[in-house]
């Protein structure tokens, strides 16, 4: 029997966080179950390997992927870098003059190819650079909108050069999290709309870098996912064929493109905001404290997400997002579709982004507390990335005893 409000495409997401605001949660960024109480800080280290990419315009180590933390684990690769003057306050601002016409490059002018650029709500991400260490995505920007498909472009200020994960994906149906679909079909879109603004050094604008991380493809699009999107939209990432296990390849090269800006953009003061209230109305996986393999909740309610983004007029750029829900949810084994008593969870979730021309810091904090009755349960998840101390990430659960 499939319960009511059932789409498989969650089966997909073995930790769902109910109040996520990026893409779909890595199922090795939390593994807590039954009952217990822990914590955790994610200890700093040199993340293995780093590429040494030398091209005609600089040479540049860093970690090829983005994650979540410090523990090196990759979330996304590393698609395009930005050198010389690569200030990422003026990448986004080229970004944002562009029009949607991409149709002298190939594209067509049906969406999502003739998207516009703006501000992204996304989850923080760390990065690594040598010399300046880890980094934040202090910037995200969208092609597109955060629901149904866009384009998610972070960039992490590397200190000279200015590292770039961008991806295409889709809005997993009522949920707060978004599942990538191509790595590639983003990278080329990124390349060609830096080629259109004018920024680019005329004489060698871009520079491929050889493999450098996983090809070709870097992770799997779930079949439950897949087999539901349209036609037009598997033929633009390529329609690729199964892999054994029966999900799908997210396309990647392996190579990471180097841009070489020689004439970036002027900033300009303004305030961006943006607001939008998301419907939960899901099945998925019990997000943490799980007691078996069939451990599901029926999720509904509102969730709330804010987002302000604030350019001074001296160039100095601040970014804060707030999500806030207040959720039912109801016990429910997807196989019988039989029900428990429902109960509540409250979810809130705050970043804070900023760049100025001396200090950058990215800072995120999400608590979810399931309000069971006489037996609440809570996960409180934080990352700074910033200069001196500020670096720190930790995970603290508690669950029923």
């Amino acid at each position: 029997m499939t319960p009511k409000r059932f789409r498989p495409a969650t089966l997909l997401v073995a930790t769902c966080a109910l109040a996520a605001c990026g893409d779909t949660p890595d199922p090795t960024a939390l593994e807590v179950s039954g009952p217990s109480f822990g914590s955790a800080a994610h200890e700093q280290a040199t993340p293995s390997p780093l590429a040494d990419v030398t091209a005609p315009f600089g040479s540049f180590s860093f970690w090829p992927y983005t994650g979540t933390n410090y523990t090196g684990t990759p979330r996304d690769p590393v698609n395009v870098v930005f050198a010389g003057e690569a200030d990422p306050r003026a990448l986004r601002a080229s970004l944002l003059f562009l029009d949607g016409d991409r149709t002298a490059y190939g594209m067509p002018p049906v969406f999502p190819f003739n998207c516009t650029w703006s501000d992204a709500i996304g989850e923080m991400q760390t990065a690594y650079a040598d010399p300046s260490g880890w980094v934040g995505s202090t910037i995200q920007l969208q092609c597109g909108d955060y629901d149904p498909i866009r384009f998610h472009l972070r960039f992490f200020d590397g200190g000279g050069f200015t590292l770039g994960g961008a991806h295409f994906e889709l809005l997993i149906p009522g949920t707060t999290s978004h599942q990538v679909l191509s790595y590639e079909l983003a990278e080329q879109l990124v390349v060609v709309d830096f080629l259109r603004s004018g920024i680019l050094d005329g004489t060698l604008p871009a520079f491929p870098t050889g493999s450098i991380n996983d090809a070709p493809y870097f992770l799997e699009i779930p079949a439950a996912v897949y087999v539901g999107l349209p036609p037009e939209l598997k033929a633009a990432i390529g329609d690729p064929p199964a892999l054994p296990n029966g999900d799908y390849p997210r396309a990647n090269d392996g190579e990471t493109v180097v841009l070489n800006v020689a004439n970036p953009a002027t900033l300009k003061a303004g305030i961006a905001r943006q607001e939008r209230v998301v419907e939960w109305d899901q099945i998925i996986p019990k997000p943490f404290c799980l007691t078996g393999p069939l451990d599901y909740l029926e999720v509904t309610g509102p969730v709330t997400l804010r987002q302000q983004v604030y350019v001074t007029p001296s160039g100095s750029l601040v970014s804060q997002f707030k999500a806030v829900g207040h959720l039912e949810l109801t016990p429910i084994n997807p196989l019988t579709g039989e029900r428990g008593e429902p109960y509540r969870a409250h979810v809130n979730e705050h970043h804070k982004g900023i760049h100025t021309d001396n200090v950058q810091l990215t800072s995120q904090l999400q608590i979810q507390a399931l309000l069971k009755p006489g037996a609440g349960e809570r996960m409180v998840s934080t990352l700074n990335v910033g200069p001196g101390s500020a670096d720190f990430a930790s995970l603290e659960v508690r669950c029923a005893q």
